[in-house]
């Protein structure tokens, strides 16, 4: 059967493809309270995620002494490891993602983590040899900026017009936007459906089963 719009399929990590959301909110509110400092709440902290660590710290508590981004970014790091090895992907993931290489779909991550966390995490969850390329926060500019998206379609030598970007912000929509690529959002993860739907991606899904679906259909 011929493909219908893509080559690349690129995922974001955190809330697309890994229930983390709740971890990476708790993390940053342990971390302020740990310091003294005003906690954000679960609205300010769940809007920053997928942009990288730095970042996040600085939009969630905008107002903060700069000083104490660091030592925010140490605690951070500190609480979520704490946990990170009991976090899995979502229910159906990994089969959407075989499902995904086996028709052979170059397939990407593009996160806000760390490369040593992203690397970690991918082989916990076993995936690791399903992805052709991946681009983190802490190697390029952050999300919403392009450069993600450029720099994995030219490492695997594909078109960015037939490029697809998978997200759960409007970070992930934004930069799929600024890149010249199209989106789809996911609606169970850090960002509400209203506030993605404002970015116009191709689909909202409600769940792994959804995109696993929509992407068998469409993609």
């Amino acid at each position: 059967m011929p493909r219908k719009q893509f080559d690349l399929i690129v995922f974001d990590w955190d809330g697309t493809l890994m229930d983390s959301t709740s971890a990476i909110i708790s993390s940053m509110q342990a971390a302020a309270r740990d310091l003294g400092l005003p906690v954000p709440d679960k609205k300010s902290a769940s809007y920053v995620i997928g942009l990288g660590l730095q970042d996040a710290m600085q939009a969630a508590m905008p107002d903060l002494d700069p000083r104490h981004y660091p030592k925010m970014v140490e605690r951070y790091r500190y609480h979520y490891l704490s946990q990170d090895h009991e976090l899995t992907l979502f229910d159906g993931a990994r089969e959407m993602l075989a499902d995904l290489a086996s028709q052979s779909y170059f397939l990407a991550v593009a996160t806000g983590k760390s490369r040593v966390g992203l690397n970690r995490a991918m082989a916990t969850a076993g995936v690791t040899s399903l992805f052709d390329a991946t681009r983190c926060a802490d190697e390029t500019f952050s999300k919403p900026h392009p450069a993600m998206l450029q720099e994995l379609t030219r490492e695997l030598g594909q078109d960015m017009k037939r490029t697809l970007m998978i997200g759960d912000t409007t970070h992930d929509l934004q930069m799929a936007r600024n890149a010249g690529a199209l989106a789809v959002s996911v609606h169970y993860g850090a960002h509400p459906a209203h506030e993605l739907a404002a970015h116009e991606p191709l689909f909202g899904a409600g769940s792994i089963a959804e995109l696993h679906s929509w992407l068998g259909e469409h993609a």
